[in-house]
Formats: structure tokens, C-alpha cells, sequence
């Protein structure tokens, strides 16, 4: 028969499978499930008494004949009479084995050798110049990140009683079977009538269709729509994320300067076959392509036969007054793509976009996302769909705003006070503003000193197509910044700032 464990190393089995917010008899259970699969209990390995193992682990005996009671009615461990509690045979049945030691090849057989990986790859998507990030930046005391999470505003009670209504028997029975191409005819309906109307945006449901975030939007156009020799315009400095996806499919594509209002209408927009565009919130710049721009752009984008894809995040914060409507809204001739967020303004984490487009084009996309990865979760869905219907989104832009807008003129006083030499574009909503720095000062380079300080601020030459890009200027974000911190993290930069 296999030895029992002794205490020492069930206290350690305990402490290795703790886990943050679980209950001392999910501990025991995950405890022992952890020690069964990694092997480390075999088959027919008798586990300690209740009473052993209570007093080596150091909790409560009913705990441990809980966890082993669960245990047992989940086939992990088998009940004898008179004898406790054995680890199942029936559990790790059917596992492959290690596979054994390989002999050394006979002298009829070529040497062994590895593919040569990087001589396959088609592209190197790992080289691209995009935005980096601290994986572990809530760590640092100050971070003036673009578009992270911040804990404080995530309305928790709301989100939890939407994910709890869809785990109930009759939502299971809906989104659990597999969907193929179809999203959740709930969540399609609201954003319909809850969340385009807000943008002056009315689409029926064929014309909508669901991704895994924003930018899973911008992958399935540039996957169906482009090709080498596809020509794309974009604003100079733009979303690099974007400029990455379209360049995988062609390299023809053409930075336009943007100005005061944003993308110019001209003929650097000519022979394009398709312009990417942030009318309501350029991106890095926050600036705002004013009515008579739009109307101009729609117009050539008629003359000229090109089409137009609109991202319009972050375009219901704004503070200083009602939102634009959309360069959607003023669409009449099927002209513009539109691309929008759920999540980016309630955790990122959740990723859920969509698109909307005319009828053709949705259902392509539908079939190419199917291919790709049939459709988004179902349940991440159906809890998004119930979060809009019980108004808890218009609540929590309302809050975000309110919050956004504090931040943003700490950030702009504190910027004025230990920054002078510095020119910030005007802000009129969103989570960033776009700063120029004093002649000479290079962005990455004041972003890694000011990092050594607990500063987090993002350089802003991954924004530019153009090559040297220019690099004086930062984008400093507050959505993950709790208010108080905004002045002394600021300083921090002043400081560094008149250091050079």
C-alpha cells in the first residue's frame, strides 16, 4: 500500500494551493486535487482522517469531513468502510505516461535536429512597434496609463447580480450550446436601441456584429477587406494597433498629419481605398473633427468611391457638453464602418466590440469569425446584455465622467504648475491628453527615468508612422490614477523635466 504524507507536507500542500478570497474548505479540496493530479497522491493512496489531517493543517475537523464528503461525490477519492478515504484509481485513468527515454539513433538514421522557427515565419509580429505597458504597473505609485483598470469605479455589485441572473437554469440552456456564427439576440438588441441611439447611430441586427473587443474589429476588416496593394489612409500619429493589423495585409499605406480638428480632408485622401479615422476622439491627440470636417469627408469619400472605418472610443466622455453624434450618424450611402468598445469603459479585461455595417458586409464577417474563432463567449454576452437593459452602463458613465473630469483638471493644474515648458493639447473629455515636450527632450527617455521613480507615463513615438518619429511628446492617461496621486506624480516629472 502507499505511505501516507506526513504534516509537514500537507501544511505545505495547504499553503501551495491557497488561494486569495476561498474559504478554508475550498483550500482542503483544492489542497488535495492539486497533490491527485500532479501525482504526488497515486492511486489507492489513503488519505490522512479527518481528525489527522484537521489537527496537522491546523482548522476545524468538520472542514476537512466537508471537503472529503465533496471530494468523494466528485470521484476524486473513494470511501472503504472502517478504513478513511483513498485516492481513486478511476481519476487519472487513461493519462498518457512519460514518454521513455529515446535511444541514441542508428548510424541508417539522420541526426536529429529542430525546425529553424524564425526561417518560417511569414511575419514577425513580436517586432512591431507597439504600445508597451509594465505588466505589473499597479504596482507603481503612479501610473498615468491610457485606458487601464481602475478598481474603484468598477461597479462590482452590478456587474456580479448581471454574471449571477446568467448563470441561471434557463440562461444556461440559451448561451451554453454552441452559437456557430450567431451573437445574443439580447445584446444585439440593446446595443440597437440603448447604446447607438446615444451616438445618433440606428442599425437594425443584421447590420451589428459582435467581436472580442475593439481591435478583434479592426483584424476581421483588414482581413476581409485588404489585400497587397489595398491603399489605407491614416492620422499621423495614430493608433499603432491599427497601423500594425492594416500593414500584416498591405503595405500601402499613407500618414496624414492631423491638425487642430483632426484628419485633414484633402488630397493627400485621394486614390485611398479605404480611411481610418477617430473623428470624435483622435487618438493620441483627443482632438475632435468639428461637423463641417465630416460632412467634407463624406463627401469626397462619394467622389472619390473610398470608405471610410470609424473607431469612436472614449466619445460618450466628454466635459464640456453633449457628445458629437458620429461620423456613423451622418452616413447615408453605406460609406463608413463603424467600430465601437463595451468594455473599454467597463473593465478592458472583458473584451466585447462590435461593428456595424451594412447587411453584406456583417454577414462576411460573421462567416470570417467563424473561421477564426466561431464567436465570443456566450455568457460574457449575456451578461453584458443584462447590464445594459438594467441602465447599470448609463450609471457608470455617468460616475466616469464625473471622475475623468476631476482627474483630468488635476492633471492639467498640475501639469501648468510643475511642467510650464510643456504644451498640452486642450482637452474636452476622454482618459489622456496628448503633451508636447520642450525642444530637445526625448519622450522614452524621460518615460524610463521617471519610471525608476514609480512614474509610469507612455512615449509617444509609437504613435507615428513616419520614420525617425518624432520624439517630444507623451501621452499621460488618469484612468487608473487614484485623484490624490495626480499632483506629487506629476512633480516627480516637473522635477526630472528641469533636471535636463
Amino acid at each position: 500500500m502507499a505511505q501516507r504524507l506526513d504534516a509537514a507536507l500537507w501544511k505545505q500542500l495547504l499553503q501551495h494551493g491557497a488561494r486569495q478570497h476561498q474559504g478554508l474548505q475550498a483550500q482542503v479540496r483544492a489542497m488535495v486535487v492539486e497533490a491527485i493530479l500532479d501525482g504526488l497522491l497515486p492511486p489507492h493512496t489513503p488519505l490522512p482522517s479527518s481528525r489527522e489531517l484537521a489537527q496537522a493543517l491546523g482548522v476545524a475537523r468538520n472542514t476537512v469531513v466537508l471537503a472529503y464528503q465533496q471530494l468523494a461525490d466528485e470521484g476524486y477519492v473513494q470511501p472503504r468502510e472502517r478504513s478513511g478515504y483513498f485516492v481513486s484509481p478511476d481519476i487519472t485513468a487513461g493519462r498518457v505516461r512519460a514518454a521513455p527515454a529515446v535511444a541514441q539513433p542508428s548510424a541508417a538514421l539522420p541526426p536529429s535536429r529542430r525546425p529553424d522557427w524564425p526561417a518560417r515565419f511569414k511575419q514577425h509580429p513580436s517586432a512591431l512597434r507597439s504600445i508597451v505597458k509594465p505588466a505589473d504597473w499597479q504596482r507603481y505609485p503612479y501610473p498615468f496609463l491610457y485606458g487601464q483598470f481602475d478598481a474603484a469605479l468598477f461597479p462590482t455589485a452590478d456587474w456580479r447580480e448581471c454574471v449571477i441572473k446568467t448563470l441561471s437554469v434557463v440562461d444556461i440552456r440559451d448561451w451554453g450550446p454552441d452559437q456557430i456564427m450567431r451573437d445574443d439576440p439580447r445584446l444585439v438588441q440593446q446595443i440597437c436601441s440603448r447604446v447607438l441611439p446615444r451616438r445618433g447611430v440606428w442599425a437594425s441586427p443584421e447590420e451589428v456584429v459582435v467581436t472580442v473587443g475593439a481591435q478583434h474589429a479592426l483584424y476581421l476588416l483588414a482581413d476581409l477587406l485588404m489585400r497587397e496593394g489595398t491603399r489605407v489612409a491614416m492620422e499621423e500619429p495614430g493608433y499603432p494597433d491599427a497601423r500594425n493589423i492594416f500593414a500584416s495585409r498591405t503595405s500601402m499605406l499613407r500618414a496624414v498629419p492631423v491638425d487642430e480638428a483632426g484628419l485633414p480632408v484633402g488630397e493627400a485622401l485621394a486614390g485611398c481605398d479605404y480611411i481610418y479615422a477617430t473623428p470624435s476622439h483622435q487618438c493620441p491627440t483627443t482632438v475632435t473633427m468639428p461637423l463641417e470636417r465630416r460632412q467634407a469627408l463624406l463627401r469626397m469619400a462619394q467622389e472619390q468611391d473610398f470608405v471610410i472605418i470609424e473607431d469612436d472610443y472614449e466619445s460618450e466622455n466628454r466635459f464640456d457638453g453633449d457628445p458629437f453624434p458620429a461620423l456613423k450618424s451622418l452616413d447615408r450611402e453605406d460609406r463608413v464602418i463603424y467600430i465601437g468598445s463595451l468594455s473599454k469603459s467597463l473593465a478592458p479585461g472583458l473584451r466585447m466590440g462590435y461593428v456595424v455595417g451594412p447587411a453584406e458586409l456583417v454577414a462576411e464577417l460573421r462567416a470570417l469569425r467563424r473561421l477564426e474563432l466561431r464567436h465570443p463567449s456566450a455568457l460574457v454576452q449575456r451578461a453584458f446584455a443584462l447590464f445594459l437593459s438594467l441602465g447599470h452602463q448609463d450609471s457608470l458613465l455617468r460616475r466616469q465622467a464625473a471622475a475623468w473630469r476631476d482627474r483630468a483638471a488635476a492633471v492639467l493644474t498640475a501639469l501648468a504648475r510643475h511642467a510650464p515648458a510643456c504644451r498640452v493639447v486642450p482637452v474636452s473629455g476622454g482618459s489622456s491628453c496628448w503633451v508636447q515636450l520642450p525642444e530637445g527632450m526625448d519622450g522614452s527617455e524621460l518615460a524610463a527615468r521617471a519610471r525608476e521613480r514609480g512614474v509610469l507615463i507612455e512615449p509617444g513615438e509609437v504613435f507615428f508612422m513616419t520614420e525617425p518619429a518624432p520624439r517630444h511628446f507623451v501621452r499621460i492617461g488618469w484612468s487608473a490614477i487614484p485623484l490624490p496621486a495626480i499632483d506629487p506624480g506629476i512633480a516627480v516629472l516637473g522635477e526630472l523635466l528641469r533636471q535636463r
